[in-house]
């Protein structure tokens, strides 16, 4: 809890299928996943692509598929740093705002446990610094612990408490 893990490695190292088996989209070829009952997960993909015809608001997004008050919308938005956007179109949101409304949907679940599968890809290096900034806040927020998979190793290192590298198998911790 309150603790911040990283997971590096090259492609096709298996980073990506580690969160998936995590968050129960694959099951494990071999081992088990042992996790609490009562455990929540904060889950913010790798990508999510909206059709870009669908007319949809950032608040209608975080009201799928369950409904919430305009305090909850608006308290995680706030602790995802984008605060003032939950009228604005999702097909209008830069990079960096799509990726914090999609940790604002994670933080929504009150996670113990919030996963992140390559949050940063397709954001500049400025914009990238200031997401896991905004991590290390949400993981200050809500006390809890925070799984990451990232590429940016001079980036993760700086900010997580845990380095762990995978290439098929856990190289190093």
């Amino acid at each position: 809890k309150g603790e911040i893990v990283a997971v590096v490695g090259p492609n096709g190292s298996g980073k990506s299928t580690l969160i998936r088996a995590l968050v129960g989209a694959v099951q494990p070829s071999s081992g088990t996943i042992v996790k609490d009952a009562n455990l929540r997960i904060g889950y913010v993909p790798q990508r999510l692509t909206i059709d870009p015809t669908l007319p949809m608001t950032v608040g209608r997004f975080l009201n799928l598929p369950t409904r919430r008050s305009k305090s909850e919308v608006q308290d995680a938005l706030e602790n995802a740093g984008v605060g003032g956007i939950p009228k604005r179109q999702m097909t209008a949101l830069s990079g960096g705002q799509f990726q914090r409304v999609l940790l604002a949907r994670a933080v929504l679940e009150k996670p113990h446990l919030l996963i992140l599968d390559e949050p940063t890809t397709g954001l500049d290096q400025p914009g990238s610094a200031d997401f896991y900034r905004q991590i290390e806040e949400v993981r200050s927020n809500l006390n809890c612990a925070v799984l990451m998979v990232s590429h940016e190793l001079h980036v993760v290192m700086s900010a997580s408490d845990r380095v762990i590298c995978l290439n098929g198998h856990v190289c190093c911790e």
